[in-house]
């Protein structure tokens, strides 16, 4: 049943507010003040049409206080959307319905870093980053790695179950989360899992609420599975004539080499020069047409230089122009700049875009390449592609071409982006592999998913949300 929409929602007076205040305390708490408000009214999605304001902005620090946030919001049918750092990309920590934004920021302490059980226990505010800067002289690491790890809050990352470009080799943020503290949409804190690496006792609801875009629960508290850091890893940068023959070698690396890498990142020529203008770095070689970006890491540094020649070889092979070893940190640092730049600097080049998450099968990845041209081609868009290469994961952005009007944008779009997502789905892919459907990819979730599967999905959000008032508009189209 779906409960959403502006009438299914109460508006919050005057003496809620007060109640609110009670539980967070003035501080914590912004209603009446739209200067302020407007931070936490939009996430990385660029365009006025993503943007909502919320009623009132909250603040907690303890879960106690998140749950009686939303016993409050129960009892008087009020919306609420959870927020970590606003660094998503699908709106979905958007309050595309108003009422209370209920902001984790505050909620920022590494609360215990367990070297015995290989654990970390953190509140969701953490930033990604700070995990492994805290966990470093302990000989550990968190592999769960996303690319804006230096901004992105780790309860964001569950709740999109975010990938990155480590993803290859050691998997997605759901690897490595072993155990949960949330606050259901009905007000109660329950606890999941715990720093045990096995447990088949009852349904796996950790990895329901994992990758659950907030609609299910609020993190308050998270218990992450480290491992030991690699101790030695080389960067390969590998510039090629053209897109089809960098794309090429990416699935040969793994099935003719037998390796692993820790990440395969592809750029095509579009984002190379937007991404090298943007940072200031001298392009890697005249002729580029695209690039690939490869790591390779271990604890046998013998066996990582062989895995690292043996890549070395097989993209000669495979017609690269030139490859480029960095094996120091500030060489690593300098090649990776400009591919985590790469949003950033396509933004600031092309303001008005579609940032893209489509994922293929790895097999896949040289057949949709030429369906981006041709749609490029047919829509009288720049569709320029990067991302993760290894997992089959790129960021196709849909751009304005200059001299297309504003509102001919705005009315194309949809269109653009459902001839996209059917091309993906026909190459037996989906259209979200990290950033998650929030609200700017619901309408298009029949594409990839029957009615079936919807629906047993909207009756899980029942169970766990019967009135409808955490994260609503999110994930699944308008009924």
């Amino acid at each position: 049943m779906d409960h959403t929409g502006p009438s299914h929602y109460a508006e919050v007076t005057r003496p809620i507010v007060d109640a609110l205040e009670t539980i967070v305390g003035a501080s914590n708490l912004i209603a009446g003040d739209a200067g302020a408000m407007q931070d936490y009214a939009h996430d990385e999605v660029a365009g006025e049409r993503y943007t909502h304001m919320p009623e009132v902005v909250l603040k907690p620090d303890t879960a106690e206080q998140v749950s009686q946030i939303l016993k409050l919001a129960n009892r008087e049918r009020i919306p609420v959307t959870p927020r970590g750092a606003g660094s998503g990309l699908s709106c979905g920590a958007v309050p595309v319905y108003g009422g209370l934004l209920l902001s984790l920021e505050r909620m920022n302490r590494i609360l215990e870093i367990d070297e015995e059980n290989l654990v970390a226990v953190v509140q969701p505010g953490v930033v990604t980053n700070e995990i492994n800067d805290a966990v470093e002289p302990y000989g550990l690491f968190y592999a769960g790695y996303p690319m804006s790890l230096e901004l992105c809050f780790i309860g964001g990352n569950v709740a999109e179950n975010a990938g990155g470009g480590r993803a290859i080799k050691y998997g997605v943020t759901g690897r490595y989360v072993l155990g949960l503290e949330v606050v259901l949409p009905t007000g109660d804190i329950v606890r999941l899992g715990g720093k045990r690496v096995k447990d088949v006792t009852g349904y796996d609801l950790i990895h329901l609420l994992v990758g659950s875009e907030g609609t299910l629960g609020v993190f308050t508290e998270i218990i992450l599975r480290l491992v030991p850091r690699p101790t030695t890893r080389a960067v390969l940068l590998v510039p090629f004539e053209n897109t089809a023959a960098a794309i090429g070698a990416v699935p040969h690396i793994m099935t003719r080499r037998r390796i692993v890498p820790t990440s395969v990142e592809f750029m095509d020529q579009h984002a190379i020069r937007a991404a090298y203008e943007y940072t200031g770095e001298r392009l890697p070689h005249p002729d580029v047409g695209a690039m690939l970006l490869i790591e390779v890491d271990g604890t046998d540094e013998d066996r990582v230089d062989q895995d690292v020649n043996s890549v070395i070889d097989l993209c000669l092979q495979e017609g690269a122009l030139d490859i480029f070893v960095g094996n120091t940190p500030r060489d690593e640092r300098r090649m990776w700049r400009p591919r985590q730049a790469m949003a950033e600097a396509l933004k600031a080049i092309c303001p008005v875009q579609s940032l893209e998450d489509i994922v293929v099968p790895l097999a896949q990845i040289p057949n949709l390449i030429p369906e981006l041209e041709r749609l490029s081609e047919a829509h009288n868009v720049l569709i320029p592609c990067y991302g993760h290469a290894g997992d089959g994961n790129l960021h196709a952005t849909i751009v304005k071409k200059p001299e297309t009007p504003q509102e001919r944008w705005e009315e194309r779009l949809p269109e653009i982006l459902e001839a996209l997502y059917t091309v993906v789905a026909g190459l037996g892919g989906t259209i979200s592999g990290e950033h998650g459907i929030g609200s700017k990819r619901a309408r298009y979730l029949p594409l990839v998913l029957d009615e079936k599967l919807i629906e047993l999905q909207r009756g899980i959000k029942d169970v766990f949300d019967p009135l409808g008032i955490l994260n609503p508009g999110k994930i699944f189209p308008p009924e």
